[in-house]
């Protein structure tokens, strides 16, 4: 099922620069000055050129007014910016009632606000302007000035004519704004994804690195603390047995010795742990991601084939997250068991995830992977389901790795979802071969 957009859920990004309507302005008073300018001096026809010269002044002083008036990194409100393209088509409205109305061949220009609306704005904001130019059309198909020509003749065009022209401008208005706002919308909503992804990848990134600032810790916490052992078993060797002062020497060098202990499970941590942290061989790289999972109640099998070495992959908080996400979708649905397999060959390594449970919607399995578009049947599980921008993030993330991803459907008596991810070999072993080139750099440069 295709999760419900709510359009007025908007942030300011999408909100367009109050300068890019100004821009946009400009260019309609330069064309409309140009016909203007052109159809009384140039072909010299009789029509009310001051009145429409006055209705393109009042264009050009309101763009005086907005530049003067804001900066131009300003972003006008929803309404603010309602009123302006409204403005935009009253004034060409205007224009079009002393030049002949829906016989002027630039009446098409009325759908042009609109279209703006339709990348920025809310559906029902648009749809209000689209009510706006419906109006002036029907209005201009009746009562406007006679359209400009040569003085002592009369075009007489037939109102079947001007008719076909109205609804030309109505289905066009139609069509043009809903295909530029869904365009605008799904970017939008991609664009919402993106951001989405690359906050997780940057928090898994972030938990990644805290073993190497423990190291850091450790490195740069270990000659001050070797210095006060060093003082404090000095001064209990000065002050002697009977002092005083002797248990606290001696206390505080217990305490210098505790803290030596504690930087060293820190720095074995980090070096002789590096194994265990920095390198995953495929059977700890499946176990780690499936962890999580095991207690609520559903069966997780999980299947090794190989014919070739284990590869072993450099720990990647990206394909961490996606895995353990494809995982955690496959428990939520799974009626009673889930099934991970785990190949390698020498051209390719797989994991394939598959569940007993109601599987992927026919209708929608080709979009799976598209945010806010939900993935599964109904469910037993009450809580399971969302936007589906969770199985984004993890395709995003797991095609970043190289992976290629084939959601499907059994086709045998077994119902259920399959989810195979499928890395190139080469590309898999090159997690690995970076940390072997790194434990070469350090083993070259040790002093």
């Amino acid at each position: 099922m295709v999760q419900e957009i709510h359009f007025d859920q908007r942030d300011d990004r999408q909100l367009l620069l109050l300068q890019t309507s100004i821009k946009l302005r400009w260019l309609a008073i330069a064309g409309q000055s140009l016909a203007v300018i052109f159809v009384a001096f140039g072909l010299k026809f009789e029509f009310p050129s001051l009145l429409c010269g006055a209705l393109i002044a009042s264009s050009i002083w309101l763009n005086v007014f907005l530049t003067l008036r804001y900066p131009t990194s300003y972003r006008p409100s929803d309404d603010a910016a309602l009123l302006l393209l409204a403005y935009d088509i009253v004034q060409l409205g205007l224009l079009l009632y002393l030049t002949g109305g829906l016989q002027n061949p630039f009446s098409i220009l009325l759908i042009v606000p609109v279209v703006i609306s339709a990348t920025s704005h809310s559906q029902w904001r648009s749809l209000l302007l689209g009510l706006l130019v419906v109006v002036i059309a029907s209005i201009l198909l009746f009562y406007h000035e006679p359209l400009p020509w040569t003085p002592g003749i009369r075009p007489v065009t037939p109102q079947l004519y001007v008719t076909g022209t109205w609804g030309a401008i109505v289905s066009s208005l139609l069509f043009t704004a809903i295909y530029t706002f869904r365009v605008a919308e799904e970017a939008r909503r991609l664009a919402d994804a993106l951001s989405a992804t690359e906050l997780v990848l940057q928090r898994e990134q972030h938990l990644s690195a805290l073993d190497g600032l423990a190291a850091a810790a450790a490195h740069e916490l270990g000659t001050p603390l070797a210095t006060i052992a060093l003082v404090s078993k000095e001064m209990q060797r000065e002050l002697g047995e009977n002092h005083p002062l002797s248990e606290d020497a001696k206390l505080l060098r217990s305490q210098a010795r505790r803290c030596h202990d504690i930087l060293q499970k820190l720095t074995s941590l980090s070096e002789d742990g590096e194994d265990h942290i920095g390198r995953l061989p495929m059977t700890s790289l499946i176990e780690e991601v499936v962890a999580p999972h095991r207690d609520f109640g559903i069966a997780i099998e999980i299947v090794i084939d190989g014919n070739t070495s284990e590869p072993v992959s450099k720990r990647n908080p990206g394909v961490l997250y996606g895995l353990g996400n494809l995982i955690e979708n496959a428990v939520d649905f799974a009626h009673s068991r889930v099934k991970i397999s785990a190949s390698w060959g020498k051209d390719t390594v797989t994991i394939t995830i598959s569940d007993n449970g109601p599987g992927f919607s026919n209708e929608i399995i080709s979009r799976i992977g598209e945010p806010f578009v939900t993935s599964r049947r109904q469910s037993a599980n009450p809580n399971a389901g969302g936007l589906g921008l969770g199985l984004f993030i993890a395709k995003t993330l797991l095609e970043r790795s190289g992976a290629v991803l084939e959601f499907s459907n059994f086709t045998t008596k077994d119902v259920g979802a399959n989810v195979e991810i499928c890395w190139p070999r080469e590309k898999f072993d090159q997690f690995a071969q970076g940390i072997n080139a790194g434990k070469n750099y350090a083993s070259n440069n040790q002093i």
